[in-house]
């Protein structure tokens, strides 16, 4: 394996037992975690690092997911980077709106395990 640098994953959710969770299966998938709990600070984060994916939920403080997925998408420079939104939103209208809003994956949280989740994120950055 040539490349052996941890993949980063940015974890933008505001529940803290879901923070440990999802945190604790990423890295137990051997991936690093930045976590971000308020909307607003996410912009200025990526500032400063490039994540290889960003997992998303939509409910969060300051600003929304949807918010968020519009203003990284509308920058050149992220229009490449990955994003997951995993959500308790789970009606169809929601789903295809984030799609549309240029979401790599949409996954309802009730519907997927944690581990199921990390699988998923492998999967995408393989």
């Amino acid at each position: 394996m040539a490349n052996t640098k941890k993949k980063t994953i940015l974890l933008v959710e505001d529940d803290p037992f879901l923070i440990d969770i999802y945190s604790t299966k990423f890295l137990e998938s051997g991936f690093s975690v930045e976590i971000i709990k308020s909307g607003d600070l996410i912009l200025p984060r990526l500032e400063e690092i490039t994540p290889d994916l960003i997992v998303l939920d939509i409910v969060l403080p300051q600003m929304d997911g949807w918010e968020i997925l519009r203003r990284i998408k509308s920058e050149k420079r992220f229009k490449d980077l990955k994003v997951i939104i995993l959500s308790n939103l789970g009606q169809k209208e929601e789903v295809e709106k984030g799609m549309k809003l240029g979401a790599t994956k949409y996954l309802i949280k009730a519907h997927f395990t944690p581990s199921q989740i990390a699988e998923e994120v492998k999967k995408i950055l393989d």
